[in-house]
């Protein structure tokens, strides 16, 4: 299993932005967690059993609501997600 972190950056907040990142995580078959940054961004955790459907899944986010500037990435620790869900901003 591979896990990344993935920062996306720009007016993404109040477009629905996450409500994207979880219905692409569903095509994708991802599990893990999104949520609102305090300093503006949205945060993913993502995880799958194929690394390269992590970075497929990555590189689509560029194409959320809002305007996306920048979509960062890094491997991550695994966790025990069973699906993919929306959590409160941190």
């Amino acid at each position: 299993m591979a896990a990344l972190r993935i920062v996306v950056r720009g007016r993404v907040q109040g477009v629905g932005f996450r409500y994207f990142a979880k219905q692409r995580a569903g095509d994708y078959d991802i599990r893990g967690e999104v949520w609102n940054r305090r300093d503006g961004g949205v945060e993913v955790t993502a995880e799958s059993d194929s690394e390269q459907t992590l970075r497929d899944f990555a590189d689509s986010l560029h194409e959320g609501p809002g305007h996306v500037s920048s979509v960062n990435s890094e491997d991550c620790l695994e966790k025990p997600y069973r699906d993919f869900s929306i959590g409160p901003t941190r």
